[in-house]
């Protein structure tokens, strides 16, 4: 039994630690608080039984029948017993807790789940905290507002908002549950003044909007960046300007029919949804990549996350950062040659930038060949090394043999070493001008 800061809450025991599923960290941003940032989440009376996975934003489902969702739904959503219904009532956040036994307060690791801010969830089946856990590392992962209920920016919300901003309130959302991490993970034997945020893909985008928010400042202590990052290349991590994630949201506004906020906010989501799908296409013709993602609204981004990390109006905490050998913006014939992609040149720019500021930065790259069907090997794909950072290799149809299983172990040492004391391993120098060292896991 835990007391936070809202109630008593009761997990579900597991050799070694306790998981506790579907902690609400806001109140449900339903009705009249659909678009609005997230409000603090109300007081409970008697136990909160955190023994249930909450439901995710409202998203595209991952389909077979696609050349890419059939890859991906085979990779990490075939399994049933993984997934969850959809709901707007999204905002929770789960937690696995070593059981310890001493007074000695754990380093926290924060995940930020990936899918292109449109979607994902925190408990997908290559989650897990298991292997945290037995490192002595608590694992918080959480959940936020995706694609046009978590990124709509419109001037009917900028009109009702205090600092005439509206779109980022999916990143309002992480903000929030890093806050009630920060004030309540003291009571699960955690320290809230050693918090890691570390994400892949979107979440990876997420953690460096983090770490270029003054919003955020004196929370975060270290932050991994897996598989996205934009430094040099624009393209990788598009930073909108309000005024034109507000000419994505008029599009959407128009698909619906709606003539006020009033009636926009009385749509179910399930209608919400399908007008957001309908408008996909339109808004992709405005060209500029990923539409609803966070926005340089001069609030939670004083400028685009490029001119931040150029200027290095940025957090000065150590970083780890990485990719995989087929990972975003790379092409088949770079894989099959074994090129470098454009991410392995952003995170070299990224830790180039942090020597020249003084800041250890810790760059790796994944070259593993994953075994694959009919006896072949597969290049490590975008988000394949989930598998091996959450040692939950043994959930993916692929056979995994004793070298991928000591590879899990060398990345989970790695990763939880770095949580703990800043520095990833012994054998893993800081990335520096005069010796670019890059660890390489193969």
């Amino acid at each position: 039994m835990v007391k936070t800061k809202y109630g008593l809450i009761e997990g579900i025991e597991h050799e070694g630690y306790t998981e506790y599923r579907g902690i609400p960290y806001a109140k449900p941003p339903v009705g009249a608080l659909r678009w609005k940032a997230p409000q603090e989440p109300q007081k409970w009376d008697g136990v909160l039984e955190a023994k249930q996975f909450a439901a995710k934003c409202p998203q595209e489902e991952v389909s077979p029948d696609t050349p890419w969702g059939g890859f991906f739904y085979r990779e990490f959503y075939a399994d049933p017993a993984y997934n969850v219904p959809m709901d707007e009532d999204c905002l929770y956040l789960n937690i696995y807790a070593p059981n310890t036994q001493d007074d000695k307060k754990l380093p926290v690791a924060f995940w930020i789940h990936g899918g292109g801010f449109g979607g994902g969830y925190g408990c997908e089946m290559e989650f897990d905290g298991a292997q945290y856990c037995k490192r002595d590392v608590i694992l918080v992962t959480i959940q936020y507002r995706l694609n046009i209920f978590g990124f709509l920016a419109h001037p009917w919300l900028d009109a009702e908002s205090k600092t005439n901003t509206s779109g980022n309130y999916g990143i309002l959302d992480q903000i929030a549950a890093l806050k009630w991490v920060h004030e309540n993970i003291e009571a699960f034997g955690g320290d809230p003044d050693n918090i890691t945020v570390f994400g892949q893909s979107a979440g990876s985008m997420s953690t460096q909007v983090l770490i270029s928010s003054d919003l955020t400042k004196g929370m975060i202590r270290k932050a991994i960046m897996q598989s996205g990052i934009a430094a040099e290349n624009q393209k990788l991590l598009f930073t909108p300007t309000l005024a034109q994630e507000e000419e994505v949201g008029e599009l959407f506004v128009r698909e619906t029919g709606a003539s006020n906020l009033e009636e926009l906010r009385a749509l179910p989501w399930e209608k919400v949804l399908a007008c957001k799908q309908k408008f996909d296409a339109a808004a992709m013709d405005l060209g500029v990549g990923l539409c609803l993602v966070p926005n340089a609204d001069g609030i939670l981004l004083k400028d685009t996350v490029k001119e931040c990390y150029r200027k290095g109006e940025f957090q000065h905490i150590p970083y780890m950062l990485g990719c995989v050998i087929d990972d975003l913006g790379c092409t088949p014939d770079q894989v099959r040659a074994k090129e470098k992609g454009p991410l392995y040149a952003e995170n070299e720019a990224f830790a180039q930038k942090c020597d020249a500021l003084g800041i250890p930065a810790y760059v790796y790259y994944m070259p593993h060949e994953l075994h694959d069907e009919d006896g072949k090997t597969k290049p490590a794909f975008h988000s394949a090394e989930l598998w091996y950072t959450f040692g939950t290799y043994d959930r993916c149809w692929r056979e995994m043999d004793e070298h991928d299983r000591s590879l899990s172990e060398s990345m989970l040492d790695a990763w939880t070493a770095f949580m703990k004391t800043s520095v990833p391993g012994s054998d893993w120098q800081q990335y520096t001008k005069t010796q670019p060292f890059v660890k390489v896991f193969e």
